[in-house]
């Protein structure tokens, strides 16, 4: 019997953050959990396809767009769930047998991890307890928590949109149910440190509510990445 989880990463020009993603999922390996690793490319120009080859994984290439990278990815992989991670996430030990159990006991709702920063400090804790807050109240993870949904949950949602940003709000706000698993996802803080935290804070909140009020995924990825 195959393996249950196919784990499906967007990638673009990740070479330096992917190869200790991928270490730390060899646990899943050891575990008898992951049927394949499909890496789902943007155009990456550095050494990212030659690391994703090295790692076995299949490659999917196409525009740059995380939501379209992601429902191409997902649409390639074929295991009976799909982990969707961030090429700069890297899960914390323990967490292939969280999955296990999940996939076990959790009634085949989807899950996400806790978000946790790879830094150390107030402001980090205090941002990473915030995003935990909001996925238990509001079902409202993002994609660097990492996502374990079903094959069927996930076609039932519609999938990833082809859009540039707010692509993991769209489809969480199509499930009904999101647990949150007991082990850390342990994410970059690179974009915070550049920005300062408070500021990296607030505009991703602004963000989030220009959304929720309609503001165009296009619109809000040119002036996310300003």
């Amino acid at each position: 019997m195959p393996a249950p989880v196919s784990i499906v990463i967007p990638t673009l020009n990740a070479a330096e953050e992917l190869p200790a993603a991928l270490e730390c999922l060899m646990e899943g390996l050891a575990a008898g959990l992951i049927r394949e690793l499909v890496i789902s490319d943007g155009g990456s120009a550095d050494g990212t396809r030659a690391i994703a080859e090295a790692a076995g994984a299949e490659w999917i290439s196409g525009a740059p767009s995380r939501g379209g990278q992601l429902r191409r990815g997902c649409a390639a992989a074929r295991g009976d769930w799909l982990l969707v991670l961030h090429a700069d996430t890297h899960l914390a030990p323990g967490w292939a047998q969280a999955v296990a159990q999940h996939l076990e006991t959790g009634q085949g709702h989807p899950a996400c991890f806790r978000l946790q920063f790879r830094a150390r400090g107030l402001m980090p804790a205090w941002v990473a307890g915030w995003a935990n807050l909001r996925t238990r109240l509001f079902r409202l993870p993002y994609g660097d928590q990492g996502l374990l949904i079903g094959r069927a949950g996930y076609e039932a949602a519609g999938g990833y949109p082809d859009q540039p940003l707010m692509e993991d709000v769209a489809l969480a706000r199509r499930l009904k149910r999101v647990a949150v698993l007991p082990c850390a996802a342990r994410t970059s803080a690179v974009r915070y440190q550049k920005a300062g935290w408070m500021t990296r804070g607030a505009r991703n909140l602004w963000t989030l509510t220009r959304y929720f009020l309609g503001a165009s995924p296009e619109k809000l990825a040119r002036s996310y990445r300003k």
